[in-house]
């Protein structure tokens, strides 16, 4: 199932009804409801629903929109914090995004769990990598650097994650909506993927929970030397639960339209299951020529039965 993320175009619209008909005229008929949209716009995305003018995969986390954040801030509120009201308030979010869900009959949510508080390491890495010095000792030295630091400091933050989606697990299994823990772009955001194996091997007998595979974010982390995305794909498929579909651009300007970076998507998706959403999340300044010239070449590439 193809779905269209509403991130692409819901800021520039003051009514939902009109939001959702523009990513119709693109040639999708299902949306993901993403992070940084307004309350303001729920009502015509509702009559959209009711009138079965289109239909809804899931919805990322925070959804909506918290009142009290002004800009899109999907990790304004982290479960890592070391402030307990932010944790809190992390996981009061959560649970209203898991009523927005139901109320669209989603079957899933899209879920950032938190970062490592540290320096950025990651934009000095791609910086190096932009410069044509991904080879050189120094780059080498950084990337060390952060391997080493995070995971010295990480295992906290892990056990603040965890306990937080154990408060929310029993809401989202109660109404049959799985959380899916989504890959990140920054090695500094939690998990990585080391850890991404620990949660799904923890919650490996609760079907509720499982893994959102962001072919941008993970590619930007093979650009940079810190996996294969192949093999790390074929490692994970079993716990896949859906994806968001986006390119990159070297060696880490995501949310282009598909085919216009570097990923190999026809090798990528022998690893990828053809029961699961595959949402398109693209940038805002991708045009809709872009776009449709884009998914003219993914229905000419793939079998459309699936993907």
């Amino acid at each position: 199932m193809i779905a269209f993320s509403t991130c692409w175009n819901s800021q520039k619209h003051s009514d939902g009804l009109s939001m959702v008909e523009e990513i119709l005229e693109l040639g999708f008929d299902t949306i993901e409801i993403s992070h940084g949209l307004k309350v303001s716009l729920l009502p015509g995305i509702i009559r959209a629903f009711e009138e079965k003018i289109v239909k809804v995969s899931g919805v990322h986390n925070f959804c909506p929109s918290p009142v009290e954040v002004l800009i899109d801030a999907p990790d304004c509120y982290e479960f890592t914090s070391h402030r307990q009201r932010e944790r809190k308030r992390a996981i009061d979010l959560t649970l209203a995004t898991i009523r927005t869900a139901e109320r669209f009959n989603a079957k899933y949510i899209v879920m950032h769990l938190g970062s490592i508080p540290m320096k950025r390491i990651s934009p000095k890495l791609e910086k190096l990598a932009s410069n044509d010095e991904k080879e050189s000792k120094a780059y080498e030295k950084l990337k060390s650097k952060l391997i080493k630091k995070r995971q010295k400091i990480a295992p906290l933050y892990m056990e603040r994650s965890v306990s937080a989606l154990d408060e929310v697990l029993d809401e989202a299994s109660k109404n049959n909506i799985i959380l899916g823990i989504e890959s990140r772009s920054a090695y500094e955001d939690l998990p990585n993927e080391d850890e991404l194996v620990t949660l799904m091997e923890h919650y490996k007998d609760t079907p509720t929970i499982g893994y959102w595979h962001d072919f941008g974010h993970v590619h930007r982390k093979h650009n940079l030397g810190l996996l294969d995305h192949e093999e790390w794909l074929s490692k994970m498929k079993h716990y896949i639960k859906g994806c968001h579909l986006h390119d990159v651009k070297w060696p880490h300007r995501d949310h282009q339209v598909p085919f216009k970076g570097e990923i190999n998507y026809s090798k990528l998706f022998n690893q990828i299951p053809n029961t699961i959403p595959i949402v398109w999340e693209l940038s805002h300044r991708r045009t809709k020529k872009e776009i449709l010239e884009s998914l003219s070449e993914w229905k000419s590439v793939f079998d459309n039965n699936a993907q």
